[in-house]
């Protein structure tokens, strides 16, 4: 009851002073970047979409409406770029554009456009939820994107990408390309069905959350179908001693994650940064809060990983270690473990740890920073 109160009270009141002002400063000079302008495959994810959240989540904390206007620049100048495709889909074609598979091919990624359209689809499904209004031509603008945003879903299920396996279904990155050359598909195209490359649990995870979005924006059961049968994937590959849990970063799926001599196209293991554990994690909370494959025990057994195993139990001072307990790889010797920052919710310790060591002029605030002060304001 004590923790209850005490979370109740740090979710009711507003975040630390200043937070919002830093944020804004920090993301204005970072959009100078103009990454909407130039970038395509993986890299819309990863550089265009923290950008388009945190315009989304800015307009959510705010009510500020220049933030619509920011998030439909960037928005429009990524999509007008997109070129049209073999099949009659349109995308951001891009060599070498992430993964394993596609490294020498010219070709779009799932993960890329599913992190971009991410925050432009919840952003219309708050409009219908919350009754949200604002100009007439943002909504138009909004429906666009939804729209696209199945179109996106249409081409990847018919390129073969989605597969049915044991535990549920899994995304893989497809074995073919553009040939430059013709303007036609590679030679994988002809077995795009049975070839490919299952991606990585944080990879998965980010695309389950975009399809919960379509979900809610659209009430299709097919979006939310397939976010659980990946939620049952993921559900299935996580090991627990009684208390604590932790799972791989990549594990195969099906036999085209298998070389000629059986042994696997990548490895299997924990991976040394932490960062992408964090992804898998704000994935699972999005799963428990739409009731999907995950309970409130799946919750508090995280809580207590993150919490009294991978935290260092000081504060000031805070640091995670890596999920397993391995030793820091050098290339990550700052984020062996992270905190799980979707988790304060649910955690009053954990919150009190985000609050006191969040920086919000940063990298990772750009997003985090605003949803932050939404969801307190929401619940």
């Amino acid at each position: 009851m004590l923790a209850a109160l005490i979370l109740n009270s740090l979710l009711a009141r507003e975040p630390t002073d200043g937070w919002l002002p830093k944020w804004q400063s920090y993301i204005l000079a970072e959009s100078k970047t103009r990454y909407c302008d130039t970038e395509t495959g993986e890299e819309l994810g990863w550089l265009v979409s923290p950008f388009l959240s945190g315009f989304a989540y800015g307009y959510l904390a705010t009510n500020e409406t220049e933030w619509l206007d920011r998030l439909v620049d960037w928005a429009d100048a990524w999509l007008k770029r997109a070129v049209k495709e073999p099949d009659g889909f349109v995308g951001w074609p891009k060599q070498g554009t992430g993964g394993l598979v596609e490294d020498q091919l010219f070709t779009d990624s799932l993960l890329g456009e599913a992190m971009a359209l991410t925050p432009l689809v919840r952003l219309h499904g708050q409009v219908h939820r919350g009754g949200l209004s604002w100009r007439s031509e943002i909504d138009r603008k909004l429906d666009r994107y939804l729209q696209a945003s199945e179109a996106c879903f249409r081409k990847w299920d018919g390129r073969g990408c989605w597969r049915e396996v044991k535990d549920g279904g899994v995304w893989v990155v497809p074995a073919f390309g553009i040939d430059k050359a013709s303007g036609g598909w590679t030679a994988g195209y002809a077995t795009r069905r049975n070839d490919g490359f299952s991606n990585p649990a944080n990879k998965e995870n980010a695309i389950a959350e975009w399809l919960l979005a379509m979900f809610d924006a659209t009430g299709k059961p097919v979006y939310r179908d397939r976010a659980a049968a990946w939620f049952r994937v993921m559900k299935a590959r996580i090991r627990t001693n009684g208390r604590y849990l932790v799972w791989n970063y990549w594990d195969p799926a099906g036999p085209w994650d298998f070389k000629p001599d059986g042994s696997t196209r990548h490895w299997v293991g924990v991976h040394p940064n932490g960062g992408y554990y964090g992804i898998d994690v704000g994935a699972i909370v999005d799963a428990f809060e739409h009731g999907v494959v995950f309970d409130r025990g799946d919750i508090d057994k995280l809580i207590a990983t993150n919490r009294d195993f991978m935290w260092n139990q000081k504060l000031p001072g805070a640091e995670f270690r890596r999920i397993d307990g391995g030793e820091p790889d050098p290339r990550w010797p700052k984020t062996p473990g992270v905190l799980w920052v979707p988790l304060g919710k649910y955690d009053a310790k954990l919150r009190e740890i985000f609050e006191a060591t969040f920086q919000p002029a940063s990298w990772g605030g750009l997003s985090t920073t605003p949803w932050n002060v939404w969801r307190s304001r929401t619940g």
